[in-house]
């Protein structure tokens, strides 16, 4: 039996830095975790949860990695190297004390306030664990960040983040793309590229943004075609290139997505991703969402309203994209693996230049006007294709966007 699990590996259910905690604990050396005899005796902060003075000399309540609360020790200022989290744990002691009314120079905190740390501290561990799980998933230059600062939410339950469409039962493409043989689809494209063989054109320039209106389809290059990874031709394809942050809001909109980078006018910034349903299990799922009072649901509906794409359960980061009356993020379909026009990819891109810190945003009534002669099969439906919330429109849920457009209802 071992010579056929000799090779055989499973993922393993602690992370490296758990690990390396365990063996400190064991008082156990281990190379591949880097834990030597030099630095065995260095034990990690996972967490600090209390605070005292004691005659001028600052102690602070630590939590260690790997052992339990039973094992947390008061330590001095001097024998805490970790700077990061001493700065946090200041700011968070501050509000603990604002919101217990007691003076900012206290030299103890009563049992609230050491409550309120403690749920603090966990919390954040709680999301930095979701981030590097939202990053192990990823499959895209873009890191994702998580932050907290308006309550005491962790991350969201019953939500899977996955980084590509998840196809369900009865969705299946009926036309596989025909690859291009060019080589430099952007400048030199042979019989129009990918986008001639749809009697389009490319939609992108040499800086790989989109130059086509919207409303207008999108040929990226394939998996069939005889460019490389790096062709302009292929921009959605590549994933989020920036990183992104999702935060909660303070107005009560819930979390959002701000860009931590400068995004440029009409560069791709992220897919709506989710489950692939066909229509009819789209009513079915709306009608329990309904009752739920919130949806996920997109219509695929650049030709016929055949498919739909739900993100309420599986999704990636456009799952905490808010509404916007003036956003700054258009969709646009595309068209990659295969030309059925029942089941385009949907893309978001820059409305114009999102400075660093800026939330992101779009507008879930969209609608595409004075489109030109070659976008016709999609005039009908695109206005359709936002987020579907058939209880909102009963109820009228205001809006919160705050721009100076604001249409005041959602719906």
């Amino acid at each position: 039996m071992a010579r056929y699990l000799k090779d055989c590996r499973v993922p393993c259910k602690h992370t490296g830095d758990d690990l390396r905690a365990l063996c400190r604990r064991q008082r156990l050396v281990c190379q591949q975790l880097n834990v030597t005899r030099d630095n065995l005796n260095d034990y990690e902060v996972e967490y600090l949860c209390n605070y005292r003075k004691f005659k001028d000399q600052e102690f602070f309540l630590v939590k260690w990695k790997g052992y339990s609360e039973a094992e947390n020790t008061w330590e001095p200022h001097k024998n805490l190297r970790c700077p990061r989290m001493l700065r946090q744990f200041r700011r968070d002691l501050r509000l603990a004390l604002l919101l217990a009314n007691r003076p900012l120079n206290a030299t103890s905190l009563d049992a609230p306030s050491a409550s309120f740390l403690l749920q603090k501290a966990k919390q954040r561990l709680k999301l930095l664990r979701w981030e590097e799980q939202l990053n192990r998933t990823c499959k895209h230059k873009g890191r994702i960040f998580v932050l907290n600062e308006v309550d005491m939410d962790g991350p969201p339950t019953d939500f899977m983040y996955i980084s590509d469409y998840k196809i369900e039962k009865g969705v299946k493409a009926r036309q596989a793309a025909v690859g291009c043989k060019c080589t430099n689809c952007i400048k030199d494209s042979i019989k129009g590229c990918c986008a001639g063989a749809a009697d389009h054109r490319i939609a992108y320039n040499d800086s790989r943004q989109v130059k086509v209106r919207p409303g207008l389809p999108i040929y990226e290059c394939n998996s069939r075609c005889s460019c490389g990874p790096d062709c302009g031709n292929r921009v959605v394809q590549r994933g989020i290139q920036y990183d992104l942050c999702i935060f909660k809001t303070a107005n009560g909109r819930g979390w959002g997505v701000r860009t931590l980078e400068r995004i440029n006018k009409n560069s791709f910034v992220m897919e709506y991703l989710g489950e692939i349903i066909t229509s009819e299990e789209a009513e079915r799922r709306g009608e329990k969402y309904d009752k739920q009072g919130v949806t996920y649901l997109f219509d695929l509906d650049y030709v016929d309203d055949v498919y739909t794409v739900d993100a309420a359960r599986c999704g990636n980061i456009s799952h905490f994209v808010n509404h916007s009356c003036d956003p700054n993020l258009q969709v646009y379909n595309v068209f990659i693996e295969h030309s059925d026009e029942r089941l385009p990819r949907i893309a978001f891109f820059a409305t114009r230049a999102i400075k660093a810190g800026e939330e992101l945003t779009f507008d879930y009534k969209m609608t595409i006007d004075e489109l030109d002669a070659e976008s016709t099969k999609m005039d009908a439906n695109f206005s359709l294709a936002g987020i579907q919330d058939t209880p909102i429109k009963r109820m009228r849920m205001e809006c919160k966007c705050g721009a100076e457009n604001c249409r005041k209802y959602l719906f």
